[in-house]
This record gives structure tokens, C-alpha cells and sequence, in this order.
């Protein structure tokens, strides 16, 4: 199956754009599958193949790039895509907890979808904002200090078509098409709207601006670590027993001084 006439034109257009930033085409390789996942909903045989043509490159080369990254979805996705932190905060936070009531209220576990369509679950191996734990995205926006309750409510409202926030970022939750499309390097114009960062998040800037503390400039002259170490600097080690130190001198940050 290949995309119909105006659809193949209109991706052709953005993936020249998008080749077009980067001085190798096969480069684009990542936004390009973010591009068909824009127009699919996830990552088609279709959409393998209209990368693999547009770079110049074979399809399995393809599907070896769409099965290492996890953004990429070989099955349909729903309208809202609510991943779940697991990972060590989120966990001890409640993070386990929370997806194991919302897997069972859906009734879909790891990236599966609602029949609905609207909601697909995923759990997220960590969504980079551990002071806010725990934490669920949707379609990779912030949802903060999440709890059982709360999630449910969420993927609830988002089924019936309500208007939902994220806790920090812009004022209008985007669909997965959409993100996808952002992602593909796109952008729809809400990066600037909401708020940037929390309260939780700047805890460390407060500090130090109590405190006086001051990042020392650019070009200021530090002490710098004695790295790298150049080829002919590296000292063979003399024998030593199975066991135990490397005796004799060895060039600071070579392999032999890091086994010291």
C-alpha cells in the first residue's frame, strides 16, 4: 500500500525540507520517521519505505532505526499516548502503583490502545523530571505529583473530549499526530506558552543566589583535568600478578591509571 497522490506530495515537500538541514540525507532518518508517524499515527510499512526512498538507503536499514528507538510505534497509537514513569523516583513515588490502576481501568497494558482509539498506555523507562515525581506525559507533555486517582481522571477526561492542561507547558494539549508532527521538526508554535519550569525545578538557582554562588565564566583560566591523554604518552604497565595494583608510573587518565 503506498500514500495516495496529495498525501505523497505533501510529505515529499517536508521531507526535502527536512533532508535539506543536514549534509548527509540519510541523516534526517529520525525526524523522517517522526514525519510519517505525523501522517500514519505510527510507523507503516508504507512509511519504512517512503524514508528508505527519500534517503536513499534500503528498508531494513530503516526498520533497524525504528525498532531501536522506543518513540517510534510499530502499532497504531491512540489520539492521546499517557506513558507512565516507572523508573527509581517515579517507582518508590508511586509510580508502579499508578500503572497498574490505570492499566486496569483501561483494560490496555504496554503500548496498547483503548478500542475508543483515544488512549494507548506505555510504560516510560524515566520522563526527565524527577523533582515532579511521579510523573505521566501525554504525547510527551508534563503531567506533575500524579496519583492513582488523578491518572484515571486524566485518561477519563481525555476519552470524552474534555480540555486538559499539562502542568507545565502550552496551553493546549496537542493530539499524537500533531506532536509527532513537532517532533519532525515542525514546530506549531507553543513552545513559548505556560510555564517553563516549576517551583521544584529552580529549588537550586535559589540557592545559589542566596548563597552569592556564581558560575565562573566562559573563558575564565581553570585548572583543567590532564585529558586526553595523546597516543605517545600512554606507558605500557610493568608485569603485575593477577590481582593485584599496577605498580610504576603511569600517565594519569590513561586505561593503566584508571586500573590504579
Amino acid at each position: 500500500m503506498t500514500y495516495e497522490p496529495d498525501v505523497r506530495q505533501r510529505l515529499e515537500r517536508d521531507a526535502k525540507e527536512i533532508i535539506g538541514r543536514y549534509p548527509r540525507p540519510r541523516s534526517a532518518l529520525l525526524p523522517m520517521l517522526h514525519l510519517v508517524q505525523s501522517e500514519d499515527g505510527y510507523v507503516t510499512q508504507r512509511g519504512v519505505e517512503f524514508c528508505a526512498e527519500m534517503l536513499g538507503i534500503t528498508p531494513a536499514q530503516v526498520m533497524g532505526v525504528v525498532t531501536f528507538y522506543t518513540q517510534y510505534k510499530r502499532e497504531p497509537v491512540g489520539e492521546y499516548h499517557v506513558g507512565v514513569c516507572t523508573n527509581t523516583l517515579c517507582a518508590v513515588m508511586g509510580g508502579d502503583q499508578i500503572w497498574d490502576e490505570l492499566s486496569a481501568h483501561c483494560g490496555v497494558g504496554h503500548d496498547e490502545t483503548t478500542p475508543d482509539g483515544k488512549v494507548s498506555l506505555e510504560r516510560v523507562e524515566c520522563n526527565a523530571a524527577c523533582d515532579f515525581a511521579p510523573v505521566v506525559m501525554v504525547n510527551w507533555e508534563f503531567f506533575d505529583n500524579m496519583t492513582p486517582e488523578k491518572a484515571k481522571q486524566l485518561v477519563d477526561d481525555l476519552r470524552v473530549g474534555k480540555d486538559v492542561l499539562p502542568s507545565r507547558g502550552p496551553n493546549r494539549l496537542a493530539t499524537w499526530k500533531e506532536a509527532s508532527r513537532v517532533l519532525a521538526g515542525f514546530p506549531d508554535g507553543l513552545a513559548g506558552e505556560g510555564v517553563q519550569a516549576g517551583p521544584q525545578s529552580l529549588v537550586g538557582l535559589k540557592i545559589a543566589q542566596e548563597r552569592g554562588w556564581t558560575a565562573p565564566p566562559a573563558g575564565a583560566d581553570r585548572e583543567r583535568p590532564d585529558e586526553p591523554v595523546k597516543p605517545g604518552e600512554v606507558t605500557d604497565p610493568p608485569p603485575n600478578e593477577p590481582g593485584k595494583p599496577i605498580g610504576g608510573d603511569v600517565k594519569p587518565g590513561s586505561q593503566e591509571g584508571r586500573n590504579k
